[in-house]
């Protein structure tokens, strides 16, 4: 998944979680117990409610079942989700209570990752599983720094692809692709992709909170040497993949919740988090949790990087 980069206050977050201190690495609290955790509450300017009319007009929306994207978006107090995927967060906010401080977190290390490439001469980015936008996207942040920097989103949730399309108008270097990552052949025959992204020069890959969402039966390795191979020496792949490493227990827990709302979560190790980088060089400082990728160092305060869940690391192919 900055430090208060909540788009509005529709919806809420579990008290007493991991905040992003000062120093952008998770501050160690004591978690709320599941009775402590709020269920979602409907905003009473109705906001949420015409949001979803609006929602609901998008062609091949399943409003009948909790969608990742859309309960990533209601961890960041977004509008863009569905009374299911409320219920269905507020399920995995019991059991994890960390969960909107582990998208905070998330979203932290993508900005940081972002700049970290444009700053080594990047200007193509291909964010795969991008997810509904939110303050702080991939092509806000590029071209920030590079106004020519191009950029191509990719995600088959319908919300996502609809609402993306719909900020990037007018922005001629930046576009949306909806199509299943785990199709490389699909994602990288798109016209989208074809049009603005230049393969014989280095590019990022962005996998930032997505391949957790594909299991070893889906094939993820054959998956990733496709994107693998079609870049060129200089390019850089960016990952962060949610973990049991810290809270087994919880993961456990949090996995079966999600396999009862028809989503499929494949937690990996540390090990198995390096092993996503086979054929890239990792650069410093390597696979770590989020908070502790190249964020600003931790102040007095006892931090918690683990309690980001998340393992994270950037590397370069040569």
């Amino acid at each position: 998944m900055k430090p208060g980069e909540q788009q509005r206050e529709a919806g809420t977050t579990a008290p007493d979680v991991p905040e992003q201190g000062p120093s952008g690495s998770a501050m160690r609290v004591t978690p709320p117990r599941a009775a402590d955790v709020p269920a979602a509450r409907e905003p009473e300017s109705g906001r949420r409610l015409d949001s979803e009319f609006s929602l609901h007009a998008i062609p091949g929306v399943d409003v009948k079942h909790a969608n990742a994207a859309r309960m990533y978006d209601y961890a960041l107090n977004g509008d863009h989700n569905f009374k299911i995927d409320r219920e269905v967060a507020d399920q995995v906010f019991a059991v994890m209570p960390s969960g909107p401080a582990v998208a905070r977190s998330n979203r932290a290390f993508l900005r940081r990752a972002v700049e970290f490439c444009v700053d080594e001469g990047i200007d193509q980015f291909l964010d795969l599983g991008s997810g509904i936008p939110t303050r702080g996207n991939t092509h806000e942040i590029a071209q920030a720094r590079n106004p020519d920097a191009r950029v191509v989103y990719v995600d088959n949730e319908p919300v996502a692809a609809a609402h993306t399309r719909q900020l990037l108008q007018g922005n001629p270097n930046a576009a949306m692709v909806q199509a299943d990552v785990r199709d490389p052949s699909s994602v990288l025959n798109a016209d989208p992709t074809r049009e603005l992204l230049d393969f014989s020069r280095p590019v990022a890959v962005l996998m930032v909170a997505v391949l957790h969402y594909v299991s070893d039966a889906d094939g993820i390795e054959d998956m990733l040497a496709a994107y693998r191979n079609r870049c060129s020496r200089g390019s850089f792949l960016v990952v962060s993949h949610t973990t049991q490493d810290h809270l087994p227990d919880a993961a456990r827990e949090l996995r079966e919740v999600l396999a009862k709302s028809g989503t499929e979560v494949t937690h990996r190790d540390h090990a198995g988090v390096r092993a996503v980088f086979e054929g890239w060089r990792l650069v410093e400082p390597g696979v770590v949790w989020t908070p502790q990728w190249r964020g600003p160092r931790p102040g007095p305060e006892d931090s918690a990087p683990e309690a980001s869940e998340t393992w994270c690391g950037v590397a370069e192919l040569i």
